[in-house]
């Protein structure tokens, strides 16, 4: 009785004939549609690129010269940015300024050291003007996206180091070093991964062989020693640049067996399908099937692959840095700045110095999440 009573849907002819649109999304807008029901991977996201604009506004964002020193605020403590400011009558305003110093005299260790004092007020100007520089080397500007008034007054958000120098200021500058490297590091690494797994997999027999053996002997070497060999191999009188190369090229020429493998698995499978077989009959070139038809097809694992790497990368220059074997001075990275952290009595009355090492938690953290979320976004048997 209740069915009777049930509206039924009518359809006209004209209708039912016209033509059904069909909605057509292409690969990568449906792992987009998927990577943005991964709430954890989406925020990594916004991290990631936060850095990364760090690393690239990173002469407009740091208030200081990252080798400027100032040997009367050693191991000075990080002041902090106060917004606001409390008047006479009790009221706030908006007047963005930090605390000055006033030194005292450690009982126990029987030396002088600083203390803000909050009677002191610096103010702090947004956009202040400074000395000309280049932002990413070649558009000159001469601001600050913040500063003090005086020449001499002390500007140390984050504290300064043993030499007095603004640790905010030298952070931002070693988060460009340490992400561009694992960028550039990651790119070597796929195009050594792709190219040679790629021809291993494509042609197999005694080729794929010798890739496959010379790839098990990297694998089983351990990680660190061989790190630590190679960087020490580097000639003493290099200059930064040259040492900031060089460690690319070893952490690409190390981390390139993983993707290989897997794009070997991946050409093994390929080169038998369909699509392939007409491409050969066509008369197409092998670098061509290669290139156009067989990369392309699982282009969308190895973006996912290639994020998984970075950190990887960010954590060798870390830690070769850190030992002294990779960067040096005047580089500055999260790995030199770490080289600070070394002495636990200098933890102990400047703990401020580890702050470089919560950036490469964050960032690995951040980058490792952002991979697991795409990973999955490009997984074509995954939910």
């Amino acid at each position: 009785m209740g069915a009777n009573n049930m509206a039924v849907e009518t359809i006209s002819p004209a209708e039912a004939a016209a033509p059904r649109k069909i909605r057509r999304e292409s690969q990568l807008a449906l792992m987009w549609r998927r990577f943005r029901q991964h709430q954890l991977a989406v925020v990594s996201l916004w991290l990631v690129i936060t850095f990364y604009l760090i690393a690239a506004l990173a002469e407009f964002l740091a208030p200081t010269d990252p080798s400027a020193y100032s040997a009367r605020f050693t191991y000075a403590p990080p002041q902090g940015l106060h917004l606001f400011l409390q008047n006479e009558d009790g009221g706030w305003s908006f007047q963005p300024h930090v605390n000055g110093y006033k030194s005292e005299v450690d009982p126990q260790a029987m030396r002088r050291t600083f203390v803000v004092d909050p009677e002191v007020v610096i103010p702090v100007r947004f956009f202040a003007p400074s000395e000309p520089y280049q932002l990413a080397g070649f558009i000159p500007m001469s601001v600050k996206l913040m500063g003090v008034e005086g020449p001499r007054d002390p500007f140390y958000i984050l504290g300064a180091d043993r030499l007095g120098r603004d640790l905010l200021s030298r952070l931002i500058h070693g988060t460009r070093i340490s992400l561009s490297i694992g960028l550039a590091g990651v790119t070597l690494s796929l195009l050594f991964g792709i190219i040679i797994g790629g021809f291993a997999g494509f042609y197999g027999g005694w080729f794929d062989s010798a890739v496959m053996r010379i790839v098990e002997f990297i694998r089983s070497m351990p990680t660190i020693p061989l790190w630590l060999g190679l960087a020490a191999a580097l000639p003493k009188d290099w200059t930064a640049l040259q040492t900031y190369f060089a460690i690319t090229i070893i952490l690409s020429l190390i981390g390139w067996t993983e993707l290989a493998r897997v794009v070997r698995g991946r050409f093994l499978s390929l080169r038998t399908e369909d699509f392939v077989t007409a491409a050969q009959l066509d008369g197409a070139s092998d670098w061509r099937i290669i290139t156009r038809h067989m990369v392309p097809s699982f282009t969308s694992h190895i973006i996912a692959a290639a994020t998984l790497a970075i950190p990887g990368m960010i954590l060798a220059e870390t830690a070769l840095s850190f030992l002294g074997l990779g960067l040096q001075a005047p580089i500055v990275s999260w790995g030199t700045l770490l080289q600070e952290a070394q002495n636990i009595r200098t933890l102990a009355t400047a703990p401020w110095l580890l702050a470089p090492g919560i950036c490469v938690v964050v960032i690995i953290l951040a980058l490792n999440f952002f991979g697991d979320g795409l990973r999955d976004a490009a997984d074509p048997h995954g939910r």
